[in-house]
């Protein structure tokens, strides 16, 4: 196991100059997590209902709590198609972390991700907690996402990113089953980099936590506002850094939180104001992954 040995060095005082395509000073990744019909569901054989929610529910575990499923169902019916279009409006392609057992269920909306442009990573097959299963639970539940996702979308993952982050099988599973490219399960950097699985190097690209709308359900949030000022701030922040060592930005998003309308004024708000600057990369995860294996071989970064 040791790509999960703990590293508290990274690229340290002097990071390394990378070079996005085109020369462009920050690569920007917009994930967005599609959940909604994979959460934990008394009608699905679970024996609790999703407690993930703004409002902490009141309704015992073992009762369908109604309120929270439409809330869900929000943001399969309308806040990803919300979305999407925004994201169309600004020409910007995602990757989104897919739920197999979501898009089974909404085979609209798988479609239109693909068709779209933008990229499907494996999120698990359903919205659950995998470092709670056995190795071989998890290993199922992989190749059970990867056979869903590509019957559904025509396209096979090559990412990867769990609810909660990873197991400590994880990394080792995911490069088992093959046909793997990166894994997100980490929130340690501004820059993609390399771990070893299995004696060889493995690209990682970390995601964000900070700039994510899950933190309205988490604390940290209060307003559309703060939202949006928090991906500002963070943006010129690592803007101005990239004039001399580019970086990379993720915005994680949720179709029932940030597909609210209000809500969704502060992405539009965000897109337009990166997309205004020269120099920025809006990229699919699996393109920076694919960039980043093309350009900065394994040993050719300290």
């Amino acid at each position: 196991m040791a790509g999960l040995q703990r590293d508290f060095i990274g690229y340290g005082a002097n990071p390394p100059v990378v070079k996005w395509p085109g020369g462009t000073r920050i690569a920007i990744s917009v994930v967005v997590n599609y959940e909604e019909g994979s959460e934990a569901s008394l009608l699905d054989g679970d024996e609790y209902h999703e407690t993930n929610n703004e409002v902490p529910s009141p309704v015992p575990s073992g009762q369908r709590d109604l309120f929270n499923e439409s809330f869900f169902e929000y943001g399969s019916r309308v806040g990803v198609w919300r979305i999407l279009n925004l994201l169309d409006k600004y020409s910007v392609k995602s990757t989104f972390f897919c739920c197999a057992l979501a898009f089974e269920r909404n085979p609209e909306v798988a479609r239109a991700v693909v068709e779209r442009g933008h990229e499907v990573c494996g999120h698990g097959y359903r919205w659950e907690e995998y470092h709670n299963k056995t190795r071989d639970e998890e290993a199922e539940a992989i190749r059970m996402t990867v056979e869903s996702l590509a019957r559904t979308t025509g396209e096979r993952p090559v990412g990867w990113f769990t609810r909660y982050g990873p197991s400590v099988n994880t990394r080792e599973l995911v490069v088992e089953e093959g046909g793997f490219v990166y894994d997100s399960g980490v929130f340690n950097d501004d820059l993609p980099y390399y771990t070893e699985v299995h004696g060889k190097p493995w690209p990682v690209l970390p995601y964000s936590f900070e700039t994510n709308d899950a933190r309205f359900w988490r604390g940290g949030l209060n307003s559309v506002g703060d939202f949006y000022e928090y991906m500002k701030d963070t943006f010129d922040v690592l803007y101005e850094e990239g004039r001399t060592h580019p970086k990379m930005m993720s915005v994680g998003l949720h179709c029932r939180i940030a597909g609210r309308p209000a809500r969704s004024r502060a992405l539009d708000r965000f897109l337009r104001y990166a997309r205004s600057h020269p120099g920025v990369w809006f990229a699919r995860r699996d393109e920076i992954a694919r960039w980043w294996l093309e350009n900065y071989p394994p040993g050719t970064l300290r």
